[in-house]
């Protein structure tokens, strides 16, 4: 566990006196379109018509980079944030074509980032970093194909089946509405295989612009959640069965919406433990599907002030002035104020958790053909700043958050069992007497990727009463009395003792399993009984040091629950018999 003091840093342009007083008054959230001064300069002649944007910190050296997509023969983009002020790099990479997701991925958990481009006109493509900036393609491979377009839109990566390593979805959209959707298992050993069929993904299109993977039902493993365009391909929602399948449950839990859907935004946008789903539309209007709890959704867009009702693409809930709340900033691709439709959408959340449209915030000239948008910290100053991909010849927007009266804290992961990023922990923070959600997604809202650093407004509070990360692996890493403003790293089971016997530092290797699977980290004897999910009794023995090993070969495929016990604890893990 480590800890990175906050830098100072510079805010751009200077704002009048008059509007410093009011600042400091009502701490009201402000934002500037710095873009050209930070060096974020678009400069290409067929612009981003519907590509996606990366606001994340690909080179690891703390600050976030921005990554865009582009069409023709305009290459895919880097900006390495160079401490607050944007450099276009190369790299050696030409990616042309009608690129549209970018984004960036440790699939080979070796602490650097790779790059995965989906393209619309042409093969989708992996490169892998060396960890020295220098990439190879590895399309063909690691497993995909280099002679199948598949129209491609969207690409998001999880861990369906807990072992580590990321998998991904992709989503693909071509006019004629038949190339089906993609799901791939990471293999370990650098290597993807489609496993479309046997998970239970349909094999028929559905004009599917993006997805995310989170667990809407926190049994811990990860749910996928598909956009569909037209309203004749209702929204999906898989659930994960926890053996590498997945159950179309949209109807039952009510997420089977009918729109001409774009994004899935993913969030706990009212801070009670479970995720929600944000959906951008036409002017027929968006959709916020409150998550109850019980396996439903129930869609409160109108209810909450957000319906939107214009031309929504990308969308992002974050806190603007953190002051504790979730905000939300909604693209428009709408660009004439004078049809009726927003040309942008910043609502601040009330007291209530009701929603009101800003029209103080800085957004006034926010009048540009707009899609995808991601969300990041330029300067590394605690405050949320994002990118927004307009479409050409206007240059891409970077509003720079010119708040700086609350305090704040970021929060970093780096797994350890789970997969590198951390992708799919939940991270809860308590101060001010708020307790507050942040789920960790890769690939979200439509076709983009936000900073892998999360970051919580705490108000006035000075001190952070417990940051509690709950990994994928079932490891939670607890902090107390956390200091304010500063990026707090942790790393999985940095907190749990290492001189105690601790039950949470325990796993199951491997898992998924064909039927022998190990114990890891005991350091004295354990009872372990191994229940199927009828609750009856299947395996029962003691383990020692010198045999760890538990049998399930001859048991049915399936999901199992095993329990360990000592004298005095026990904890219970989910094994998957294949």
């Amino acid at each position: 566990m480590l800890f990175f003091q906050k830098r100072k840093s510079f805010k751009g342009l200077i704002l009048s006196c008059s509007f410093l007083y009011s600042l400091c008054v009502f701490s009201q959230a402000f934002f500037q379109n710095n873009a050209i001064p930070l060096g974020f300069v678009n400069n290409t002649s067929s612009g981003n018509n519907l590509g996606g944007v990366s606001f994340f910190d690909y080179d690891n050296d703390g600050w976030d980079d921005i990554t865009i997509a582009c069409k023709g023969s305009d290459p895919v983009r880097f900006f390495r944030n160079n401490g607050g002020q944007l450099v276009e790099e190369f790299y050696g990479i030409t990616i042309t074509g009608h690129s549209k997701q970018v984004i960036w991925v440790d699939y080979d958990n070796d602490n650097d980032n790779d790059l995965f481009v989906t393209r619309l006109d042409g093969n989708n493509l992996l490169y892998q970093n060396d960890g020295n900036l220098n990439f190879t393609n590895v399309t063909v491979a690691a497993g995909f194909s280099n002679f199948n377009i598949l129209y491609t839109y969207g690409a998001t990566f999880g861990d369906i089946d807990n072992d580590g390593d990321l998998d991904l979805f992709i989503s693909n959209k071509d006019v004629s509405g038949t190339v089906p959707n993609k799901l791939y298992r990471n293999n370990g050993d650098g290597t993807f295989s489609d496993i479309s069929f046997a998970a239970g993904i349909s094999l028929s299109g559905h004009l599917t612009f993006c997805a995310s993977f989170f667990d809407y039902d926190k049994d811990g493993f990860q749910d996928i959640y598909m956009s569909n365009d037209r309203f004749v391909n209702t929204n999906i929602l898989y659930r994960n069965n926890g053996d590498n399948t997945f159950t179309d449950v949209s109807v039952t839990s009510g997420t089977n919406i009918a729109a001409n859907a774009m994004s899935t935004t993913i969030d706990d946008f009212n801070y009670d433990g479970w995720l929600d789903i944000y959906i951008t539309n036409t002017a027929e209007g968006n959709h916020l599907l409150k998550n109850n709890g019980d396996g439903t959704f129930d869609d409160i867009a109108i209810a909450s002030g957000l319906s939107f009702n214009s031309i929504g693409w990308g969308a992002n809930f974050f806190d603007a002035d953190n002051d504790t709340d979730m905000d939300l900033y909604i693209s428009s691709m709408v660009d004439n104020p004078s049809t009726g439709l927003l040309t942008t959408a910043f609502y601040e959340c009330q007291d209530n958790q009701t929603y009101m449209l800003s029209t103080t915030s800085g957004f006034d000239n926010d009048e540009f053909k707009s899609f995808s948008n991601a969300i990041g910290d330029i300067d590394n100053d605690g405050f949320q700043d994002f990118i927004v991909a307009n479409q050409a010849p206007d240059n891409h927007s970077l509003w720079h958050n010119q708040n700086d009266t609350n305090n704040w804290l970021k929060v970093k992961l780096e797994g350890v069992q789970s997969n590198k990023n951390g992708i799919g922990s939940w991270i809860e923070v308590f101060a001010n007497n708020i307790v507050m959600y942040r789920y960790t997604v890769c690939g979200e809202g439509f076709l983009g990727q936000n900073s892998a650093t999360e970051i919580f407004g705490i108000a006035d509070a000075t001190t952070i009463d417990y940051v509690k990360v709950t990994w994928l692996s079932g490891v939670e890493d607890v902090i107390t009395n956390v200091s304010a403003n500063q990026t707090l790293l942790i790393e999985e089971g940095s907190t749990l003792s290492t001189s105690d016997f601790n039950m949470t530092a325990i796993s199951v290797s491997p898992n998924p399993t064909h039927g022998m699977v190990r114990i890891n980290g005991l350091n004295q004897p354990v009872e372990a009984k191994v229940f199927d999910y009828l609750g009856r009794l299947v395996f029962s023995k003691s383990l020692s040091l010198n045999d760890a090993l538990i049998d399930l070969s001859n048991n049915s495929k399936g999901m199992y629950l095993l329990q360990l016990k000592d004298e005095t604890s026990e904890v219970t893990k989910k094994i998957v018999l294949n």
